[in-house]
This record gives C-alpha cells, structure tokens and sequence, in this order.
C-alpha cells in the first residue's frame, strides 16, 4: 500500500468510514479506493483535494508527508456533504426491486414492470441511470451482498471501455455478473476480475458473447 492511502486508511479506520461511503461523498471514481490499498497507485493531487474538501478534519501535511497530527486543531465548518440517498416518488432515478443476476435487462424489455420507487441522490440524478440488487460475494468489499447498485448503460461499448472499471454484463447465453473489465492478451476476449480473490477466479469471455454492457456508477446498503 502506497504511503498516502495507508495514512488515509487510518483516518478511515478512526472515522469509521468505509469505501463505498468515501467514493460517493467525494465524487471519486468506483474502484479508486480499493486500487491505491492494493498499491497499484497512491492518491493522487486531484484525489486529495476532493478527499480534504470533504473531511476537513484531516490534516493536508500530515496526509501528504506524515508529518505533524492527523487532525487539524482547528477546523473550520464543512462545505456541504452531498445529501444522502434518499426515497421519493418524485424526483431521482428508479430503483427496480429486482436482482441484476437474476435479469434485470428483462425489466428494460416489459414496459408493464414498474419501478418501486425513486432513489433520489444528486450525484445520480442522470439520464439513463437507474437502480437495482446485486447478490453475491465476488465484488466484496467494494459491492457487498445484498447492496443495491446504480447502472447505467454503455450503448457504444463495442467502441470503447475505461478498463480497469466495474461494469454488468449480460452475455448472449444469458448469464450475468459484475466485475472488473481489463483487457487480455487476446483482443478478442474481456478479463472478468473480480476484488474477492479467495473463491472467485478471473475469467476470460469473447467480446462476440457480450450482449450489454451497464456501467456500475455506485452502491449503498437498501434503503
């Protein structure tokens, strides 16, 4: 682990903060956390900025170098904490009370299946993002069971994936997951990765199996 994120790691371990909850205060992009803990790469200056806008508490020069204390001595009132997700029937994006694995992209195909309800929460509110459940334990600790989660559609995913990110796929013998898409040695396949190494193995699919691609934006606990 690089020495930024270890610091930042004991702040969160004092805070009681976990990944999930840092990535959607901050904007930050999904799996970023989880990356700079496993030392693939360290916070970066952009990344610290969001961080420190937020937790304010948290002292930029010990953050940075280690020097002097965790905390500020003097903290100044926050800037605003995006709201927390929330239930309306008004505003926000729909949350379909069905499971992904189990074939959320057959709710996109009945137009008689209705959403429960809205999940408003400002970072999400766009166009083509909706929400839904996610079982399994192969995305843990990022995605854990029983999270909901919000997707939204890659139309052009043939064209280009930010590899390294968290997409749904739904494949063309039905079957669907979540996980890290990378690329393989062989241009014609995806690597499927998952974070939760202990039983689950990465995979390589071909590309000509992949029917949709949804972009995985966040999660959170049901409301």
């Amino acid at each position: 682990m690089r020495e930024r994120m270890r610091r930042f790691d004991k702040y969160m371990e004092i805070k009681g903060l976990n990944d999930n909850q840092v990535t959607l205060a901050c904007g930050l992009s999904q799996g970023l956390i989880g990356q700079a803990r496993t030392g693939k790469s360290d916070l970066g200056a952009k990344t610290i900025d969001k961080i420190l806008g937020i937790y304010q508490d948290l002292n930029r020069v010990w953050l940075l170098t280690g020097e002097g204390e965790m905390l500020n001595s003097n903290v100044t009132l926050p800037k605003s904490v995006p709201d927390a997700p929330k239930v309306s029937f008004i505003s926000g994006r729909p949350y379909f009370n069905v499971d992904f694995i189990g074939g959320f992209d057959l709710v996109l195909n009945d137009q008689s299946i209705n959403p429960e309800y809205n999940i408003d929460f400002k970072p999400y509110n766009k166009p083509g993002v909706m929400w839904c459940n996610i079982t399994g334990h192969s995305m843990e600790p990022k995605i854990s069971h029983g999270d909901i989660i919000a997707i939204r559609e890659v139309a052009d995913w043939q064209k280009f994936l930010n590899m390294g990110e968290v997409y749904a796929i739904v494949t063309t013998n039905e079957l669907r997951t979540v996980k890290i898409i990378r690329k393989s040695a062989d241009t014609d396949k995806f690597r499927l990765v998952p974070i939760n190494k202990d039983g689950y193995d990465e995979q390589e699919i071909p590309k000509t199996m992949v029917l949709r691609v949804f972009e995985v934006l966040g999660c959170m606990k049901k409301i």
